[in-house]
């Protein structure tokens, strides 16, 4: 059974497992249904409309006799329609239940989360690289990290009351793709980034095609424990500009949601507090365990990630090379020196 069917990761999850030979039955869990491509690409899975605070869910996993639960509904901020206080409702309470549900049906033998790399939080005293023993240098201020953060913790509660089933955690790092319009993708696509002065963020990020491998590999015959999930190298933020095309525009940190607001319009104001933390100092993880652990090689590295985005958006230079050549040249003509190739 896999719950947030509707979004992304669930959706192109369920239609992997449903195209498995080995996974017999696949139960597809949301709120709201699935676009129909999406239940095209579902094939044989079966959709049930269930919010997992309903005790619905409860009768699907004993009758179907569920024997995997793979959580991947955490919203990432609240609902239009709600606040904060139904955000954590529909995330810790939800999970708490879903949990409650996983620990009583004798069936259950193994539960995957979806969790983040947000829950190392991002400050300038983080380590290089973090390894899944460590916590956050500071509590992070973003719902959707303390949202997570409580979800992991009642879930490692839950492996130890039922100590027979299987408890896996992927904390996977931003995500970037040409399919997803997720947080570094969308704070790349307009013309002028604001950027902190003095500041330039280390990126880890991973592709979507390697995150539904992850969740994939975990399901189906992963061992438990918790792993950092990202793509191999880092790259600096930018990097990421240049590499995108965009204009870079330092700005010194109280003007930075202020001012970026102006440049980015609505995109800046939907921005977390946990996101725009991401884009001031970035966050780096440890994937040892990734390999050596839960058996799991990742077929983009960050670079790669990135370029595959930039190449599927069809992002170009905002400023073209010739202009900039051309305005060198003009310069050069006027100071008297000698023009590039000249000799």
């Amino acid at each position: 059974m896999v719950t947030g069917a509707s979004r992304f990761l669930g959706g192109y999850l369920v239609t992997r497992l449903a195209q498995d030979p080995g996974v017999e039955r696949v139960i597809a869990v949301d709120t709201v249904s699935p676009s129909k491509d999406m239940l095209r690409r579902m094939g044989r899975a079966e959709f049930v409309r269930a919010d997992i605070r309903n005790p619905l869910l409860g009768k699907v996993v004993r009758n179907v006799e569920v024997d995997t639960v793979v959580h991947a509904s955490t919203l990432t901020r609240a609902p239009k329609s709600g606040s904060r206080a139904a955000m954590k409702d529909m995330n810790v309470i939800g999970a708490m239940q879903l949990f409650a549900v996983c620990q009583k049906a004798p069936s259950v033998r193994k539960v995957v989360l979806r969790s983040t790399s947000a829950v190392y939080g991002s400050t300038s005293k983080d380590p290089a690289k973090f390894t899944e023993e460590m916590s956050a240098r500071r509590p992070p201020s973003g719902a959707y990290a303390r949202d997570s953060i409580e979800i992991e913790g009642y879930l490692r509660g839950m492996g130890r009351r039922r100590s027979d089933i299987d408890v896996s955690i992927l904390r996977l790092a931003p995500l970037v793709g040409p399919r997803l319009n997720a947080t570094v993708a969308q704070y790349l696509t307009t013309p002028v980034v604001p950027t902190m002065l003095g500041r330039d963020a280390r990126l880890q990020l991973l592709h979507e095609e390697d995150a539904l491998s992850a969740l994939e590999r975990a399901t189906v015959s992963g061992p438990a424990g918790t792993f950092n999930v990202a793509g191999d190298g880092a790259m600096m933020m930018s990097q990421a500009i240049r590499r995108a095309g965009r204009i870079e525009m330092p700005m010194p940190g109280p003007l930075f949601r202020g001012a970026g607001r102006a440049i980015m319009g609505p995109i800046m104001r939907s921005y977390t507090a946990e996101q725009l933390e991401y884009f001031r100092f970035g966050c780096g993880l440890d994937t040892t365990r990734m390999r050596s652990e839960l058996g799991f090689e990742p077929r983009w590295t960050t670079m790669q990630a990135m370029d595959d985005f930039i190449k599927a958006a069809g992002l170009t230079d905002i400023v073209k090379k010739e202009w900039i050549d051309s305005a060198e040249s003009a310069l050069l003509s006027l100071a008297g020196a000698p023009r590039k190739g000249a000799r």
